[in-house]
């Protein structure tokens, strides 16, 4: 049953009404001691009205303005301070499904083969995969020969949001590109929840890996119940790769030629289908994005429920409403020839 305990979601408008002490003040002082200006020595008060066009309120009628419009400024102040009194308590849900996104920072992510490079098409698909997010729990790592956490498992994706302008190739002092070891971060994310959820991981990359277990572990996570699908960047025609900041404009091998990466659909669907999730080529809109939330968020059940409840209170604010439109459509009826506004 819901309890009932009046108070207001937001207090300090009250102390608007404070606003009404001033007013008084001059409404008093006004009938005490009427002003008089220039005007009042070339004719009697009597006849003020006549000259002017204007006509002086008498004690009654101010009285009653201010009545009026305190009465409307009082029910503005408490409908605005939100008055409530009843609530009820709605059970929290525990998302059913953990993903963690791997994101390749290595350098041949630099090649701008889909422009401006593979690395900001990359984030894009990061940023469209946390906005579009509503039933998932999400992580990131981002690797090259080393993988950085950039965030735990968390329904707080503003901090993927946040972290993800900073994400680059130079957060890599190694160069090279090992999966395996992101891999085993990502497990152990996953692993570290206990909660019996879904647990998948996204790779996004061009597939520039050269580790002769890689397939092999990847269908031990596979056993193990973690999924892995794959979002490709890049272009099977590829492009030239960029060096470091502060070297030559592009990278070399030994002998001088140009180091090209190429996107290796081949091997990323066949990591895909070891992994037992899906593959496909980021087409750098929603859609893309959308199946990858679906497919994560459909492979367990539903929400489980958890020991924390959030309480709803009901705003009453609306009840003021009415008299307030009374108040305010008063001063807009048709009025005789010559009849005066209280």
């Amino acid at each position: 049953m819901p309890e009932y305990l009046f108070h207001f979601a937001r207090p300090l408008w009250l102390l608007a009404l404070l606003g009404l002490i001033p007013v008084l003040g001059w409404l008093v002082y006004s009938v005490v001691r009427p002003s008089k200006g220039p005007i009042d020595r070339y004719a009697d008060k009597h006849l003020l009205p006549h000259l002017t066009g204007v006509r002086e309120l008498d004690v009654n009628e101010r009285w009653s303005r201010f009545t009026r419009w305190g009465l409307l400024w009082i029910l503005l102040v408490f409908a605005l301070a939100g008055p409530r009194w009843d609530y009820s308590d709605i059970e929290a849900f525990s998302p059913a499904s953990d993903l963690v996104v791997l994101m390749d920072i290595s350098r041949s992510m630099n090649v701008a083969d889909v422009p401006p490079s593979r690395l900001a098409r990359a984030r894009q698909e990061v940023q469209d995969l946390v906005l579009l997010n509503r039933e998932l729990r999400i992580g990131m790592i981002a690797f090259a020969s080393v993988p950085h956490v950039v965030s735990p498992i968390t329904e707080d994706s503003q901090s993927i949001l946040n972290a993800l302008p900073a994400v680059s190739s130079e957060l890599a002092n190694l160069q090279g590109s090992r999966l395996i070891a992101a891999l085993e971060r990502a497990e152990q994310l996953l692993g570290s929840e206990g909660s019996g959820n879904a647990r998948s991981i996204l790779l996004i990359s061009d597939g520039d890996f050269d580790e002769p277990e890689l397939t092999q572990r990847i269908r031990t996570l596979a056993d193990e119940g973690i999924v892995l699908h794959i979002l490709g960047i890049g272009t099977t025609g590829g492009g030239p790769v960029p060096a470091r900041i502060g070297q030559s404009d592009l990278m070399r091998e030994r002998n001088g030629k140009i180091i090209e990466s190429r996107l290796n659909e081949g091997l990323l669907q066949q990591l895909a289908q070891a992994g037992g999730g899906y593959y496909q080529r980021a087409d750098f809109r929603d859609r893309d994005s959308l199946n990858i939330l679906q497919l994560a968020s459909g492979e367990i059940g539903r929400p489980t429920p958890t020991q924390e409840k959030t309480r709803v209170w009901n705003e009453r604010f609306y009840w003021l409403l009415l008299p307030m439109l009374l108040l305010i459509l008063s001063r807009f009826r048709a009025r005789r020839p010559g009849e005066s506004q209280a």
